[in-house]
């Protein structure tokens, strides 16, 4: 899975349009092998797009947990220390 692509679901507050968007647009990039596209590909891009960031809504609008909501702040300062252990900038 490409490393930008965050988990969504059951987070408190919930994940935002922008970055249900901003997911979408890696995992197209991601299976396009394009950053940037083409001209030529612009319009198939952002059809793309348009179309997992649909799903990926639809999906967490679906899913159903009964583990409590986690907290942002907190997953973010876990992901700081997984990273300084694994990089050794501690």
């Amino acid at each position: 899975m490409c490393r930008n692509i965050r988990t969504l679901h059951n987070f408190e507050p919930p994940a935002t349009s922008d970055e249900v968007r901003a997911a979408a647009v890696q995992y197209v990039r991601k299976v396009s092998g394009a950053a940037k596209p083409s001209q030529a590909n612009e319009a198939a891009f952002a059809r793309a797009v348009d179309a997992v960031t649909e799903a990926t809504e639809r999906l967490l609008g679906e899913l159903v947990t009964t583990a409590p909501p986690k907290n942002r702040e907190v997953e973010a300062a876990k992901a700081r220390e997984r990273a300084a252990l694994r990089y050794g900038t501690r």
